[in-house]
This record gives C-alpha cells, sequence and structure tokens, in this order.
C-alpha cells in the first residue's frame, strides 16, 4: 500500500462499525452533522478519510479512535508513554506524515498528534476543514497556517489554538519541512 492510503483499510472498519452499531447511512450522517453522501464516499475506501471525520464517527459510535485508525481497541485507562518516534503512524494524507502519540489510551478528550508538513507552493495548498478545535504547537522549521484568508507564519516555540470549521491549510516554508504538535478536540 502506498504512502497515505491507509484509507483502502480504513474504508471497510468505517463501514463495519457502523453496521455493527444499526445504523443507516443517513442515520450516521445526521449523527455527525454530514450529508449522506460524505459517509458512503468515505466507506468505499477512494478517497483520503480526514482524522476530524473519524473522531466524529468513532464518538457517534461510541468506539475509541484508535479502533479505525488501527483496527484495534485502546486498553489504556491511566496513561499512556509514548518515547520518542515511538507514535502509532497515520499515514492518512500523502503529503503530511502523522503520529498518533495517544492511540493506546482509552476515553481520549483529544486527540495528539505529531505532524510533519512539507514544503509546497502556495497553489498546492490542501484545504481542510471540520468540527472541533485544534492546538498547533511548532517544534521544528517554519509554519504557514491560513485560516481561511488569514495568512500566519509561526517560527520554533510558536502556537496557535483555532475553530477547526474554518477552513484552514499548512505548508513548511523556507524549503524545509515542518513539525508540529498538533492536538485536536
Amino acid at each position: 500500500m502506498e504512502k497515505g492510503q491507509a484509507f483502502v483499510e480504513i474504508a471497510p472498519r468505517l463501514r463495519g462499525l457502523r453496521e455493527s452499531v444499526g445504523l443507516s447511512v443517513e442515520e450516521l450522517a445526521e449523527k455527525i452533522k454530514v450529508r449522506p453522501d460524505t459517509v458512503q464516499v468515505y466507506e468505499e475506501g477512494e478517497t483520503e478519510i480526514p482524522v476530524s471525520f473519524l473522531k466524529d464517527v468513532a464518538q457517534a459510535c461510541g468506539v475509541d479512535l484508535t479502533s479505525l485508525i488501527a483496527g484495534h481497541e485502546a486498553h489504556l485507562h491511566d496513561y499512556t508513554l509514548v518515547r520518542k518516534g515511538q507514535g502509532h503512524s497515520v499515514e492518512r494524507r500523502a503529503d503530511y506524515d502523522y503520529l498518533h502519540l495517544a492511540s493506546r489510551f482509552t476515553n481520549k478528550k483529544m486527540e495528539p498528534f505529531l505532524v510533519t508538513v512539507p514544503p509546497k507552493d502556495e497553489n498546492e495548498l490542501v484545504w481542510n476543514e471540520h468540527s472541533g478545535q485544534e492546538f498547533i504547537y511548532l517544534l521544528r522549521g517554519r509554519l504557514e497556517i491560513w485560516l481561511d484568508q488569514r495568512r500566519h507564519e509561526l517560527e520554533v516555540g510558536d502556537s496557535i489554538y483555532f475553530d477547526s470549521t474554518i477552513p484552514h491549510a499548512l505548508r513548511g516554508l523556507d524549503e524545509e519541512e515542518a513539525m508540529f504538535l498538533d492536538v485536536i478536540s
């Protein structure tokens, strides 16, 4: 499977979870406030699936996000320790690298990721929007983040907290990757 093609494995888990909790496509769509065709497209496994969509489905179906991403249940209740470089790799997008930093912890209130984004031209930006809120803390490089039509540049040590329903896009600057802690709620 090519990098960024995890949605091929996740799609049948989505369908299986929805069916196991007895929801139709329309009922799930209503619960997570998306159109039924959005649910169908992601269940077909033909396109990338946003982590925020997976989080919403997991919450609506009463399971941990880990079960959709990794195919197994999280099992730690008190704490989870993740050593450097040992997070669960989530290859959901060809242009970003994600390490899930709490995949083994159950009943999470937030989803922490270590994300690496490459440099790219402004015309190659990939826009995203989803429910919830997001916190980014820049660890390495310089990061450009667009929130709708507002452009911001982050330096190492800078952070930004925003409403994730605002269309947003990211890219590394100075021809280098940017690495940041990303917490989604």
